[in-house]
C-alpha cells in the first residue's frame, strides 16, 4: 500500500464537539487527542484538509461566513499545536437540493482533488458518520475510518460494529460504503490506523 500523504476530515463530531447547527465560533471546542494526533501525522508530511457537510446553510439557520467564522475558530485553537489545514471545503446545501457536493457524493473530493493534485490512493477519510464513510468510497480512498465521538456511537450500534471497536480489527475490504475499515475510540489512535493501512498489501 502506498504511504498515505493526505487526509481528509470531517469537522462535526470528528474534529470539534457535535453542536447541532454550530453557528457561533465560540462553540467551537477541539475534541480529545485531535491536535496531538494531527500534528503528529503532519510532521510526517500528511497534509490535512477540512470536508463538511453543513446543510444549515442552505436550510436558512446560518451563512456561509457562519461556517468561515468558524472554521477560523478552529484554526486559531489548533494553532498553538502547530496544526495547518492546506485546505477546506464544504457543502452548503440542505439534502433535497439535490447537489452533487453533499456528501456522500464526491463533489468535494473532486474539488480537493482539482486544487491540490491529489491521489486517492494516497488519500484516507475519518468522519464519525455513515455518508463520511460512503463519501470515502464512492471517492475511491485508500481508506475510511469511523471515530466513535460525535455520531460515532450511533453508526457503531446502527451497524452493529461494537466487536470491530472492541477488538480493533481491520477490515481491508467493508462489506458496504457506509461501513469502515477501523473504527477509532478517539484520535489517539489514527495514527496506529493509518500505519495498519499503509502495511496492507499493494
Amino acid at each position: 500500500m502506498p504511504r498515505i500523504v493526505s487526509l481528509l476530515l470531517d469537522r462535526d463530531g470528528t474534529v470539534i464537539e457535535d453542536r447541532h447547527y454550530l453557528k457561533d465560533p465560540q462553540g467551537v471546542a477541539v475534541l480529545p487527542h485531535v491536535a496531538q494526533a494531527l500534528a503528529a501525522l503532519q510532521a510526517t508530511g500528511v497534509r490535512l484538509f477540512l470536508v463538511s457537510n453543513q446543510s444549515g446553510v442552505g436550510r436558512g439557520y446560518f451563512t456561509a461566513a457562519d461556517v468561515l467564522a468558524c472554521n477560523q475558530a478552529l484554526a486559531a485553537q489548533l494553532d498553538p499545536s502547530g496544526v495547518q489545514f492546506a485546505d477546506s471545503v464544504f457543502c452548503p446545501h440542505a439534502p433535497e437540493q439535490d447537489c452533487t457536493c453533499r456528501k456522500p457524493s464526491s463533489g468535494m473530493w473532486e474539488t480537493l482533488q482539482a486544487r491540490h493534485g491529489l491521489t486517492p490512493a494516497t488519500t484516507v477519510m475519518v468522519g464519525d458518520k455513515p455518508e463520511d464513510m460512503a463519501f470515502a468510497a464512492n471517492a475511491g480512498l485508500a481508506g475510511r475510518f469511523l471515530v466513535a465521538t460525535g455520531k460515532g456511537q450511533a453508526t457503531i450500534e446502527r451497524f452493529g460494529l461494537q466487536e470491530q471497536l472492541q477488538q480493533h480489527s481491520f477490515i481491508a475490504q467493508p462489506a458496504a460504503p457506509e461501513l469502515p475499515q477501523y473504527i477509532l475510540e478517539d484520535f489517539s489512535a489514527l495514527p496506529q490506523a493509518i500505519a495498519l493501512l499503509e502495511a496492507l498489501p499493494a
